[in-house]
């Protein structure tokens, strides 16, 4: 090959690669290799029409549990025995830590609406006049600890549900700690009809 016919192939080459870089076009570029982020792909969310009900997201295969929603245990998870009857005492011990722990979660979740001693009488009733019932209120107190566990769970009333923000190890400890709260009222009542006497 002569050298006119290298210069020539050269400067055909020099002003290919110039138009192929940087020129406004309002046309799609050209990908060769295409890379992984723009291959053809269903979203999760996107329309399908390959399947017959026009969603790309599928359901989960029946009887599916994801990880860690593993519940055998009806006792711990819905405060029910084998007999479909709500539990007499909590499954989990209330030791210091599980007290302290329940503390916390009664201070975040319940303490707005049953105010710090259980009495119903939180800023939601102060501000709102938002009808609470007292942790202490007999009927509360004749409940089995199964009942106090599904009541913050499924919620009462104007109670919401608690099932998913507080995991069922901290609503057994909030329940320890209702318990706790309850003995303290009764014990406080009982040195007032003391001192009343």
């Amino acid at each position: 090959m002569s050298r006119a016919h290298l210069a020539g192939a050269a400067l055909i080459l020099l002003a290919t690669a110039g138009c192929l870089r940087g020129s406004p076009s309002s046309k799609p570029p050209i990908h060769p290799n295409p890379s992984m982020d723009d291959q053809p792909k269903l979203l999760a969310q996107d329309e399908s029409k390959f399947f017959y009900d026009g969603s790309g997201m599928r359901p989960p295969v029946p009887g599916t549990i994801a990880r860690g929603e593993l519940r055998q245990d009806p006792v711990f998870f819905e405060g029910k025995g084998p007999d479909g009857k709500f539990v007499a005492v909590s499954p989990v011990p209330a030791g210091d830590a599980v007290l302290e722990r329940g503390r916390q979660r009664y201070t975040i979740y319940c303490q707005p609406c049953h105010d710090p001693r259980g009495g119903g009488t939180g800023i939601l009733f102060q501000r709102g006049k938002v009808p609470t019932t007292a942790v202490h209120d007999p009927k509360i107190v004749a409940y089995p600890d199964g009942q106090i566990f599904d009541v913050i769970t499924n919620g009462t009333g104007l109670m919401p549900s608690y099932k998913w923000p507080i995991p069922p190890q901290d609503r057994w400890a909030i329940v320890a700690y209702v318990r706790e709260l309850q003995k303290r009222h009764q014990a406080m009542t009982a040195d007032a009809g003391a001192a009343a006497k």
